[in-house]
């Protein structure tokens, strides 16, 4: 049972992690104050799952700008910083590690969110999806696009929000440039028709990514900081897949061997968009020739194929999803080869303990 790869420990620069199952950042919708504090029921959420190897939060909003979804947490007041807080302290007391996802939602926010003022993004282009407010599901609206001195000032936010984290005593940070959001939306032509420094060429459009990594660098060592990509998503938050879209990801996925990150984060394709026209399929095995560093893949894994990517030397480490949610202690339950339990969708986002902090351990079972 040693002999599982995801078992192994692995090293990322200066941090050592016990093993390579990686519980993948999830929206859970808990925050539920008027400030988006972490709250109690979350201390014990992640303290639950300590035995990952690592722990990529959920998303956490850098400004009151970037929310997009009821009850998610920020890192933006004094308050956040205190909350988190309280979670890594709780982690590492159980010798786990974690790092912050930091998110800016772009286009996928709502008027609800912003004061009755439009979302905003690279281009006034609607997603046509639907956004998570305080009266339910609404369709988005066409955002307004941002002007240069206001990506400046979003740059800065990812900046402040990078040095909150460190503050609240976090590992490091994910910036997270992947599933729709801003920082996704200017990579995409589809989304991203400007005409200055931040569209048109693949080198423009992927300007902001560099730009915030920069900015982050500031109070984040790089080899603390991973990035989030999902370079083939294709019908989901809007996002539509062309001719430019994976020219672009080889650009930024290149360029990225120039910073010693902690990890290099993607997502796999769906298998239901493998036969969209210029969709690259297979994400890990197109990237792990490309990308120097830690690579960690995402989606849909179970623990049969998390095994064998990394055998395969396709990743480094997996990150795993739904089955952290009812699975707590899943890295025991793979050691064990032990049946996984089910998550109940119905509370995936839903506020409360129930199917949140409730399904039990393997021991407790």
């Amino acid at each position: 049972m040693e002999k599982q790869p995801l078992l192994k420990p692995i090293t990322l620069h200066d941090l050592e992690l016990k093993n390579r199952v990686i519980m993948a950042p999830m929206t859970r919708s808990r925050a539920d104050n008027a400030g988006n504090v972490p709250n109690d029921i979350m201390v014990t959420y992640y303290t639950q799952r300590a035995g990952a190897g690592l722990i990529i939060t959920e998303g956490s909003q850098i400004s009151k700008q970037a929310e997009g979804y009821i009850n998610t947490p920020g890192i933006y007041t004094e308050e956040q910083v205190a909350g988190w807080k309280k979670v890594t302290e709780a982690v590492h007391a159980e010798g786990g590690k974690i790092f912050l996802q930091l998110w800016h939602v772009g286009r996928m926010s709502h008027p609800d969110f912003q004061g009755g003022d439009l979302p905003v993004a690279p281009s006034a282009i609607n997603p046509n999806a639907k956004s998570f407010t305080p009266q339910g599901f609404k369709d988005t609206v066409t955002p307004r696009e941002l002007t240069v001195p206001e990506i400046r000032q979003i740059v800065q936010d990812y900046r402040k929000a990078a040095k909150n984290a460190m503050a609240a005593g976090f590992d490091g940070v994910e910036i997270h440039a992947s599933n729709g959001y801003l920082l996704h939306q200017f990579f995409v032509s589809t989304a991203n028709v400007r005409t200055d420094a931040y569209g048109g060429s693949k080198e423009n459009r992927a300007r902001i990514l560099f730009e915030v990594l920069e900015a982050v660098k500031e109070a984040v060592p790089v080899e603390r900081i991973g990035i989030r990509l999902n370079p083939s998503l294709h019908g989901g938050f809007g996002i539509t897949v062309n001719e430019d879209t994976i020219p672009t990801y080889d650009y930024i996925i290149e360029r990225l061997n120039n910073y010693q990150l902690a990890y290099l984060h993607l997502t796999e394709a769906s298998p239901a968009t493998y036969e969209v026209p210029f969709i690259e399929p297979h994400i890990a095995k197109r990237y792990r020739p490309v990308y120097k560093g830690n690579l960690m893949i995402n989606g849909g894994f179970t623990q049969e194929k998390g095994n064998e990517v990394i055998e395969a030397g396709d990743a480094d480490m997996v990150a795993f999803g739904v089955p952290f949610i009812a699975n707590p202690d899943l890295p025991e339950r793979f050691a064990q080869n032990a049946e996984l339990q089910a998550a109940d969708q119905n509370t995936f986002y839903a506020p409360g303990v129930k199917g949140y902090i409730d399904y039990p351990s393997l021991a407790e079972a």
